[in-house]
This record gives C-alpha cells, structure tokens and sequence, in this order.
C-alpha cells in the first residue's frame, strides 16, 4: 500500500508574518514529534497552542529550523519554555545563537524583533535524520540565506524547501543586498530540486504543492530578472522589509517609521548599492516606497499613520 506523502505529518501554513511549520509526528519508538520551523515572535503564542494542540499530550522531542531569519524561528524560545524541546541550528549560525549576536544573526540589521533561545545541536548539509518512520536529508540551500538548508525525504518525495521554492517564487536573496553574490546560489538550489524525485513540496510561505515543475520555471524565470536587473530585487527586497516591519508594528507614524529606516542597517546598504533617482538618502527612498506600496493596496496612509493592510 503506497504511503500518502503527508501521512504522519502536519503542515501549519501561516500568515505571510511568520514562516509556515512542518510537524513530524513520532513513530513507535520514536522520542517524540519534530518540530520543522516555529513562526514569528508576534505569533508565539499562537504557534504553542498549535503544537499542543497536534501533539495532543505527546512529546516534542526536537525543533530543527531550516535558518535563522526572524519568521523561522521567533517561536523557538515560547516552545522551549512551554515544552522543553532542544534546538537544532544550521552550523554557519550556531556561535551567533551561543553568543546570542543579533549583528551576525541579521536582526540588527534587518531591524526586526526576536526573542533569545537556547542552542542544543546542530544540523548540517550532509546530516540525515529519522523522524515519524521517516530518513531525512538535509540538503544546503543558500541563495536566501548562505547557511538556510533544506529537509528531503527520499522515500515518500517530500521537500521542505523553507524559503529555496515557493509555489510563486522563493525568498529575498538577502547575501545581494549587502554586496555579496546570492543569485547564482538561488539557481543551484533550483537545479539541485529539480534533479530530486519530488512529489511534493512544503515550502516555507503558502500552501504545499505537486506541480514541482512549474514552480521551478517561474522560479528560474524570477531569478534570471534579478541577475539582469539588480537595482529591481533590491527595490523589491526593500518594499518586503517595509511590509514586514508593518505587519510587526500594525500600525506607526510615519515620523516613525522614517526613523526605523534611517536605523536599519540593511536599508542603507541597499540604498548605497542601487540608489534610485532623486533619493539623496535612505529616507527619501522609504517615501517613494510607501507610495508604490499605498497604491497597490499593501498598505495604507490615515494622515501621518501608516497602516498595515
């Protein structure tokens, strides 16, 4: 009898704020489920409840984060508290978590929030582990984030590809707008997927899908715009750092909000990479922004207010 590929596992797809979650529930024998990525801090707890909830007074016996941006992982430390799961952690990152360096994890620079947790292992391209009767592979996906990785599961084609592939595209390359290259490892990710026997992909934003071809067309479509025009994946990145920061704040003057983008590192970078015209700094280019963004409907201006959508 063949295995449906989601037997035993439960997808939590989440709002655009925090990243979805993979549950693997524990087989016989098994210590406990495994928890695939943990959401925003905003949604903790929510994502505690969730977990209980499907765990149903079983035991978590690990959380695995594919990386470390702020929607993956922001839940981590409610869980630890509530459930006392121990923590794995891709290696590139393990010292900035031991350290707890918000520089070198990106929340600094990002100006995002998130709460401290505690490092118990680390998980490595190469590694492979059991969970839910099931042997993963964890796969390196840089491109998003040089140290994100990937969980495949040969023997049923389940690919938790976090933020590598989406069903419309794939995650900010984050590497390009501080300087360094990203969009070719974003294409040998796509490449590595497309040589796997996927039946099915658990992405880290939106629903999970089958038609594993057609994402990787338009992914690979995406990824050729970026490398041709730059100038356009930082304006894009910038306006997804902006809705993001909105939808942690809801709402906030727009005085405010000016001055969290003068104080975001990311932003400045970005700006000084790609500067567009009649920007004379970071500022002037958040104003622009905002209009693209108001226009389209993704938020929405309530005189000196700026609202989230």
């Amino acid at each position: 009898m063949s295995v449906e590929p989601l037997d035993g596992l439960r997808v939590f797809e989440r709002g655009w704020l925090s990243s979805n979650n993979l549950l693997i529930h524990a087989a016989p024998g098994e210590p406990g489920a495994v928890l695939v990525d943990t959401g925003h801090v905003n949604h903790a707890p929510q994502t505690v409840v969730l977990v209980r909830e499907a765990l149903a007074g079983r035991p978590l016996a690990r959380i695995v984060n594919t990386h470390l941006h702020s929607d993956h992982c922001g839940g981590n430390a409610a869980l630890q508290q509530a459930l006392a799961a121990p923590v794995s952690v891709p290696p590139g990152q393990a010292s900035a978590v031991r350290d707890w360096d918000e520089d070198a994890l990106s929340y600094q620079a990002t100006g995002q929030r998130m709460a401290r947790f505690a490092l118990q292992a680390e998980i490595a391209p190469g590694d492979r582990f059991v969970a839910g009767a099931r042997e993963w592979e964890v796969l390196a996906a840089p491109g998003h984030d040089p140290h994100s990785v990937m969980l495949f599961d040969r023997a049923h084609g389940v690919l938790a590809s976090a933020d590598a592939l989406w069903e419309h595209g794939f995650g900010v390359v984050f590497p390009e707008l501080e300087g360094e290259p990203g969009f070719d490892d974003v294409a040998e990710v796509l490449e590595t997927i497309a040589a796997l026997p996927v039946r099915l992909v658990v992405p880290g934003h939106g629903a999970p899908f089958a038609d594993v071809a057609t994402a990787l067309e338009r992914a690979r479509s995406r990824i050729a715009g970026f490398k041709a025009d730059p100038a356009r994946h930082a304006r894009h990145a910038i306006k997804v750092l902006v809705k993001y920061h909105l939808m942690e704040e809801r709402a906030q003057p727009l005085a405010a909000l000016l001055d969290w983008a003068e104080a975001t590192p990311l932003l400045h970078r970005s700006w000084a990479l790609h500067p567009p015209r009649g920007t004379a700094r970071p500022r002037d280019w958040l104003l622009q922004v905002l209009e693209e963004l108001a226009a389209a409907g993704v938020l929405a201006r309530d005189g000196e207010i700026v609202r989230d959508v």
